[in-house]
């Protein structure tokens, strides 16, 4: 069994619709305990680059002055 991604973090991005601890929706949260190995592996393999992407969206834009 895959264990979660959960670090009790649990913030929800309203604007990328993910928690801002672990990456995942809330429908991937609420659905997690009921998931095939199959569907958390993919779940696992896709957080890593929703956080990454979520912070570089979200980086504040730098004055070039």
């Amino acid at each position: 069994m895959i264990q979660t991604p959960c670090i009790k973090v649990c913030v929800m991005d309203p604007v990328h619709r993910i928690c801002t601890g672990c990456g995942r929706t809330l429908d991937e949260i609420a659905r997690w305990g009921t998931m095939s190995d199959a569907e958390r592996t993919k779940v696992m393999q896709e957080l890593q680059n929703r956080l990454s992407s979520r912070m570089a969206r979200s980086a504040p834009i730098r004055d070039p002055r």
